[in-house]
């Protein structure tokens, strides 16, 4: 029987979108101490975000406390919906408050190898290629185009770009890129949604802490000569900040 319509909710199939909280260590101390490492000088980072907690890196012998693990994200201001788990994990990662989530992490996509003994017969018309599409980002670019003093926040969706000094004590947040056409003696903080391609092009590196996807690095240590006040850019590699001169004139 067909359901009546209603103008006040539907039911729809779709895919949940959220970070994952990878968990490759079942000992909760340790968790618990990388967390505080990781974002005791910034707070704020994923206050209030989603997760999803994903036990499929551990070994098979390996199982963690899932919901002190939960409480424990919840510490730290993050929220989780649900587990992500391979077959043999469901039964006991699975508990009562954390449904069993598919993942839906995005990988690049590469075109399939031409099989080179495969045979094409003669008579056989060409296979049209299909269309290369380019993904364009939904979330345009934010332009700051003045000074940011001691205590200013910027925070972009998408790529950021600065076009004036960030002092001391401000901070420029994105969850894309970061470009900064002046000195930067303030944070910048880049990829903060978990993008772990992101990257922040300075003119002129001088910062009080610069970090990608939660990776950071503060002022406290001093930067190589041949990066400390030049044009750099700065990115992620193997869970490593590498710093690069770009060689600006």
């Amino acid at each position: 029987m067909p359901q009546k319509k209603t103008p006040y909710f539907e039911l729809r199939s779709g895919a949940v979108d959220t970070l994952h909280f990878v968990v490759k260590t079942p000992e909760l101390d340790t968790l618990r101490t990388e967390l505080a490492q990781r974002f005791e000088a910034t707070p704020e980072f994923f206050a209030g975000d989603t997760v999803a907690i994903d036990v499929r890196r551990l070994a098979g012998d390996e199982r963690v406390a899932v919901p002190a693990l939960a409480e424990m994200l919840a510490e730290f201001r993050m929220k989780p919906i649900g587990v992500v788990v391979n077959t043999e994990q469901a039964e006991w990662a699975v508990v009562e408050g954390l449904p069993r989530l598919d993942s839906h992490e995005r990988h690049e996509r590469r075109a399939p190898r031409a099989n080179r003994d495969t045979e094409v017969p003669a008579d056989a018309e060409p296979a049209q290629a299909a269309p290369v599409v380019a993904e364009a980002s939904a979330i345009p670019s934010t332009i700051i185009d003045k000074p940011l003093r001691s205590g200013q926040q910027v925070y972009a969706k998408g790529d950021l770009i600065i076009l004036d000094l960030v002092s001391y004590g401000a901070e420029v947040i994105a969850e894309g890129n970061i470009h900064i056409y002046a000195p930067l003696r303030g944070r910048a903080l880049a990829g903060v949604k978990g993008k772990l391609d992101a990257r922040i092009f300075c003119t002129c590196l001088e910062p009080e802490l610069i970090s990608i996807a939660g990776i950071y690095r503060t002022g406290e240590y001093a930067l190589p000569p041949d990066v400390q006040g030049r044009s750099v850019q700065v990115r992620l590699v193997d869970d490593k900040l590498i710093f690069e001169p770009l060689g600006l004139k």
